[in-house]
């Protein structure tokens, strides 16, 4: 059994947990830059798999 409150840590508590405060918004606003810049290669990437439907 899992003692939840102590034991479990998501999102925000683990990675703050793991990389100190502050930790879980900084990979946010990572993947959401990233996401911006790779826009066009990630839905070019995606366009391919909605033609084989």
């Amino acid at each position: 059994m899992l003692d939840l409150e102590n034991e479990l840590k998501v999102a925000s508590e683990f990675w703050d947990f793991i990389g100190g405060v502050g930790a879980y918004q900084n990979l946010l606003d990572i993947f959401e830059k990233i996401g911006i810049e790779l826009r066009q290669e990630i839905d070019d990437y995606f366009a391919r798999y909605n033609k084989l439907t």
